[in-house]
């Protein structure tokens, strides 16, 4: 194997250096847009907002979660906003700002979602490869994160915030009642429940 991994990628001796190399060559993989009338940027500007919960569907949540400027993000969000795909709505909770949503032309759009390729190679790997990959990935992201001093996202249902009921769950951060659907959303408050082992 690690023969084979020479004759693809030189003469590399560090394991953690092939399998970063590999990480950022799979997302590029994943994330090739050739075929489509979106950028990366765009794409992953529709999927946050398809994921995020109703507290985080904002232009400055998707600036932290994109790693990018506020500008940046604003721009993304206005090039899909200019589409149809996403839409503007006033925020009830914070004058200050505006939600947005994904429209239903953004929705179908999501059908046609690059990282579907990715997502079928990854449920034709077997269930117990399946759930290491997704705790070693979420480990990672978590611990790179806190290296780079930035917010890590996670869901809900994750959530050192949440406690979960039998089909709601109360977050302490928002104050609010949560549903089961929303309890698998993306959250700018995610707080990791307990590190990842």
């Amino acid at each position: 194997m690690r023969q084979q991994q020479r004759d693809l990628w030189g003469d590399i001796t560090d394991m953690t250096q092939d399998m970063a190399d590999l990480i950022v060559h799979l997302a590029r993989l994943a994330q090739n847009t050739a075929r489509t009338d979106l950028t990366a940027a765009q794409w992953t500007a529709l999927r946050f907002f398809a994921r995020a919960n109703r507290f985080s569907r904002t232009p400055s949540a998707f600036s932290e979660f994109h790693a990018t400027t506020r500008g940046t993000a604003s721009q993304t969000v206005k090039s899909l906003v200019t589409l149809g795909l996403l839409q503007r709505q006033n925020n009830a909770a914070d004058a200050r700002s505006t939600l947005i949503e994904v429209t239903p032309a953004g929705h179908e759009m999501l059908c046609r979602d690059p990282l579907g390729d990715l997502r079928r190679v990854l449920s034709e790997l077997p269930e117990d490869v399946q759930r290491t990959l997704s705790v070693t990935l979420q480990r990672a992201t978590m611990n790179l994160a806190t290296l780079r001093q930035v917010p890590t996202f996670g869901t809900c249902a994750d959530c050192s915030h949440c406690k979960e009921g039998t089909d709601t769950a109360y977050c302490h951060c928002t104050e609010s009642m949560l549903t089961r659907p929303e309890m698998a959303s993306f959250c700018i408050d995610f707080q990791p429940a307990g590190r990842v082992d």
